[in-house]
């Protein structure tokens, strides 16, 4: 099983993921938590670059990395994985790119989902988690961390974009998106995550 997580910056993701990766090692499941960019150390490096303020990436530039790092970690680790039967925990997948890349920048959005589909052997999440959050929280958050990327400086009309395309997704993909609100506290978005998940599962995850 393949289950993503998404969300604009500081939503929650991590927290989220490792929540959920502890209850399922504690029902006995196989688990691997991998993200994106990066998972590989072809990946790792891509991000590397992909991130650094450094460096002005043009948007389809962006997402030649972003699928090259994601075709080596199908390749290499989600692929055999799943083939494996673990449960695969990952931090973003291609519905990152249709937000960031497609309603962020611009680009068409059809032929995003189908060049990030041919990258990833057309395997698909079976669930997506996408933690909303307002772009001011947002921001406050990343400011209150600091060392902000690449991305995490784009201006607040460019993270709503993003925002409002990861809701657009999460109505075209209704099957296997689920929106948590991740201005609650992250106790309460883990267990309405824990809850979908288990229902998906037809098990309980405790």
């Amino acid at each position: 099983m393949l289950v993503t997580f998404e969300g604009i910056e500081a939503a929650g993701k991590s927290t989220l993921i490792a929540a959920l990766a502890q209850d399922l090692r504690t029902r006995g499941d196989v688990v691997l938590v991998t993200r994106e960019p990066g998972g590989t150390p072809l990946g790792d490096s891509l991000r590397a670059i992909f991130l650094d303020p450094a460096f002005a990436v043009d948007p389809v530039a962006e997402v030649m990395l972003l699928n090259a790092s994601r075709a080596q970690l199908v390749a290499e680790v989600i692929a055999p994985a799943l083939k494996a039967k673990t449960v695969v925990l990952c931090d973003r997948f291609f519905d990152a790119t249709v937000a960031y890349q497609g309603y962020g920048r611009g680009q068409n959005v059809d032929a995003l989902l189908e060049t990030c589909l041919v990258a990833t052997h057309r395997i698909a999440p079976d669930l997506t988690f996408l933690i909303d959050l307002p772009v001011e929280v947002s921001r406050a958050r990343v400011r209150a961390r600091g060392g902000a990327d690449r991305l995490e400086r784009e201006d607040a009309a460019f993270h709503t974009r993003v925002r409002d395309g990861y809701l657009a997704l999460a109505q075209r993909f209704a099957n296997r998106f689920v929106v948590l609100d991740g201005t609650q506290l992250p106790e309460r978005i883990a267990t309405a995550a824990r809850d979908v998940l288990a229902e998906r599962r037809a098990g309980p995850l405790l």
